[in-house]
């Protein structure tokens, strides 16, 4: 299958002139918009941000923030993919979500991968996750890594 390109400095052209003074909840709620606009047609099926909660149990420590554009698990626990990405501060990639066995949490099950970017904080720690899903098997790679991140630090959920 042929790689799907997908336009992310347009997606960050778009959030630039965020004010610096933005809250992080309205910040995710102006990236997820154009993310969904620029890759539902691009193999995406679904986008969203879980919000750590820290010192609730593990099984229910995530909760669902802006998302597009179907309801999605909430909360969740740090077993799945956004709990390992939240865990190690790096991006996951699942190439097969068939491959995470019983860590899968299936909110829709046409999905088939998914991408997790973690958002750190200026102390290092990470705060929350983006998930993007697809329901083709080999959707994502580190360029849509890098592209995801890029996105995340123009609209200042990142450093």
């Amino acid at each position: 299958m042929p790689r799907i390109l997908r336009d992310y400095p347009s997606i960050a052209a778009a959030l630039n002139g965020l004010p610096e003074s933005t809250a992080r909840d309205d910040r995710m709620r102006r990236v997820i918009d154009p993310l969904w606009e620029c890759l539902h047609s691009r193999g995406v099926s679904w986008v969203g941000f879980y919000v750590d909660q820290p010192g609730h149990p593990d099984d229910v420590r995530m909760i669902l923030g802006p998302c597009r554009d179907k309801p999605a698990c909430s909360p969740i626990g740090l077993h799945g993919a956004c709990g390992q990405a939240l865990r190690s501060g790096r991006t996951l990639i699942v190439r097969d979500v068939k491959s995470l066995g019983p860590n899968y949490i299936a909110c829709d099950p046409r999905d088939q991968s998914e991408i997790v970017v973690p958002l750190i904080d200026e102390d290092g720690r990470a705060w929350a996750v983006l998930d993007v899903d697809s329901w083709e098997v080999g959707s994502f790679d580190e360029s849509d890594d890098e592209g995801l991140r890029t996105v995340l630090r123009t609209a200042g959920l990142v450093k």
